[in-house]
């Protein structure tokens, strides 16, 4: 089945050049000139890949990929002529799965894109039917990428969920942020060591939403994390 990529940026000259890069690799690629035009595309069509400029018209790409994260999962790439980090850590708060900065190589692009699809596909390959861990107030139902946390649903971005899979399959290690960002983001993710801390910081906040009693990750000072369960 032929692999759906959908880019919303207004900058028309980039939207052609992306299409003509992305085609070129057998992708079926749709476009949208801003926000709203691409959030009517998105609840209508079912895309593999979203490519999101954040500097838009009307609707911009940082709210745009705050409400796919609503109905969606897809890998999303976040473009943008701005590098702060600021921007970056707020991007994947809000569920962004990697990002690039205005302007880059379309070599390197496609090669981000290829690696999302990938990791993508295996981890739906791999999941099996109601494959579920469990701990004391705390259950991760792998197939359906559902999280309870003392009976309430936990709503978590693909990333901070993947992370959280990660820590609860190896409960009592340690890992360092590096280790992390290799293994739950990949090889080839281009970020820094405070994205790890973002997304603890994420799950923490929301796992304290549905139990004030219970904490599932601990902060190893000097090292990193570890997942155990404390009250």
């Amino acid at each position: 089945m032929p692999t759906k990529v959908l880019i919303i940026d207004d900058e028309k000259r980039m939207r052609d050049l992306v299409k003509l890069y992305l085609q070129k690799e057998g992708y079926i690629v749709s476009e949208a000139a801003n926000g709203s035009e691409g959030l009517e595309l998105l609840q209508g069509g079912n895309f593999d890949l979203l490519l999101l400029d954040i500097m838009m018209p009307e609707v911009d790409g940082l709210t745009v990929c705050k409400e796919v994260r609503k109905f969606s999962d897809m890998p999303i790439i976040m473009l943008t002529a701005k590098g702060e980090e600021f921007d970056k850590v707020l991007g994947f708060e809000l569920g962004a799965d990697d990002y690039v900065v205005k302007p880059f190589s379309m070599r390197e692009l496609v090669a981000r894109v290829r690696a999302l699809l990938r990791r993508s596909r295996d981890k739906a390959i791999n999941k099996q039917v109601g494959e579920k861990i469990s701990f004391p107030g705390l259950e991760i139902f792998i197939n359906s990428r559902e999280v309870t946390v003392e009976g309430k649903q936990l709503v978590l971005t693909p990333k901070e969920f993947d992370l959280l899979v990660y820590f609860a399959e190896h409960p009592g290690k340690v890992f360092t942020r590096e280790q992390l960002l290799e293994t739950v983001w990949g090889y080839d993710f281009f970020g820094d060591l405070r994205t790890v801390d973002t997304h603890v910081k994420k799950i923490r906040e929301k796992m304290r939403q549905c139990s004030q009693k219970k904490q599932y990750i601990s902060t190893i000072w000097g090292v990193g994390y570890k997942f155990e369960v404390t009250e």
